[in-house]
């Protein structure tokens, strides 16, 4: 097998036997890259010491990715205009610092005959967020409540 790594100079084919004696001479492990190769190819290196720096880079990857946070709205069937306008006013200042919105009606007992005017309420608000986000999900009926989710169309601030 072709032995790599720390130690080792250049890059020798040797015995397995050889190999790992070669390894715990060093006082390090013999790990298998590549398997496949012909002949194939092992590296001398301190296994733990890999782990540890692989685990540590995962993590940093972790940390930096995005987080997606989703800020929720709750109608009602009969929301009046002032409410809604309240209402919206929040959802632009979500959409401004990067969230995404759910929005849904609620609908309780026997309002769920009203279902159409949820779904218009709900249009409407998408309209009036069309300059800051866009609909990434139609409202939708599920059980007892409709949701629509609105994404910031530029990438916001992040917090």
């Amino acid at each position: 097998m072709r032995v790599v790594g720390e130690g080792v100079d250049g890059s020798e084919i040797l015995p397995l036997k050889e190999a790992i004696d070669k390894a715990k001479e060093l006082g390090l492990d013999l790990v298998e890259i590549s398997p496949n190769a012909e002949p194939p190819v092992c590296k001398i290196i301190d296994y733990k010491k890999f782990l540890y720096q692989k685990k540590r880079k995962e993590k940093e990857i972790k940390a930096n990715a995005s987080k997606v946070v989703v800020k929720e709205i709750r109608f009602g069937p009969n929301t009046d205009d002032h409410d809604f306008n309240f209402k919206l006013k929040h959802a632009e200042k979500f959409l401004r610092d990067g969230a995404k919105v759910k929005a849904y009606v609620f609908f309780r007992g026997r309002s769920i005959v009203y279902k159409e005017q949820g779904e218009i309420l709900l249009l409407r608000f998408a309209q009036a967020l069309e300059e800051l986000g866009k609909v990434e999900q139609m409202p939708k009926l599920e059980g007892k409540r409709m949701n629509m989710f609105i994404a910031p169309k530029t990438s916001g601030k992040k917090k």
